[in-house]
């Protein structure tokens, strides 16, 4: 190849290099997108966990809901009361009051309570339970399969499967309800921190067949309800029902309760 035609491909490289530059360049100008500095600082100030708790598909989504006024600067669980008022501060708002969560599991028929039919040898899944005879081993149909379903599910490490049934840490429980949304038996529920007590069964058999079935379930005997000052207990399904904005943690439903299926907490 003579000098000429090395020239004139250098020359033809250089060109197009060049057009391109120069086109990438106005394309970057044109097609600009804004950044929010709200939602970048918003989206700073939350953990980063990405758990889905606040009901968005993660922090991102979160601060973009945030920033534009369509969600509650103390929107994320997970954060609480102190990156609530971070946000709040970003957002020029008042945080306003936040209501801590932790999940409860209404069940407390652990191996020593609750009857099982058979011994069951399969994967450890509760959420497969509803494939084997009689919606798995134990005998109460509405009680925690123990298979830890929820645990795989929690982010945080605080739930763990203890004697057959699954047991909240407090302390590590952000309220993000991914075992909520895990548990097939719907035993699982965010209720306030500061709950006193709750009803450690779910049941929805007749007394005589919760009895049969577990040492500890409700049986719908309706003792609690009458006994409760507040009015805070409801008999509904043949098993008691705490309603925790009522109730005053005076303690006389536990107290009452013949099968001590309501705990204090």
């Amino acid at each position: 190849m003579s000098i000429t035609g090395i020239l004139s491909a250098a020359a033809v490289v250089g060109a197009v290099g060049i057009f391109v530059g120069l086109f990438l360049g106005v394309a970057g100008i044109r097609f600009k997108v804004e950044k929010d500095e709200k939602e970048e600082a918003i989206l700073a100030a939350l953990p980063g966990n990405n758990c889905g708790g606040c009901g968005f598909a993660g922090c991102s989504g979160l601060a973009a809901a945030i920033a534009k006024g369509e969600a509650p600067a103390n929107g994320c669980p997970v954060g609480g009361e102190a990156v609530g008022a971070k946000i709040a501060a970003i957002m020029g708002v008042d945080a306003g009051a936040s209501l801590r969560r932790v999940a409860y599991v209404a069940c407390t028929g652990d191996c020593g309570k609750a009857k099982q039919d058979y011994e069951y040898m399969g994967h450890q899944d509760c959420r497969i339970m509803g494939f084997v005879p009689g919606g798995g081993p134990k005998s109460c149909n509405s009680g925690c399969l123990g298979y830890g379903s929820c645990v795989q599910a929690c982010p945080f490490d605080a739930i763990h499967v203890v004697n057959g049934v699954a047991v909240v840490d407090r302390e590590k429980c952000k309220a993000c309800g991914k075992c909520v949304e895990a548990c097939p038996k719907h035993l699982i529920s965010l209720i306030p921190y500061d709950a006193k007590y709750a009803v450690a069964c779910s049941s929805a058999d007749k007394g005589p067949v919760t009895m049969k079935a577990c040492q500890a379930g409700c049986i719908g005997c309706g003792l609690c309800m009458r006994n409760c000052p507040a009015g805070a207990v409801k008999v509904t399904d043949f098993h008691a029902v705490i309603d925790q904005e009522k109730c005053t943690g005076c303690g006389a439903c536990a107290e009452k309760c013949p099968k001590k299926c309501i705990v204090k907490i």
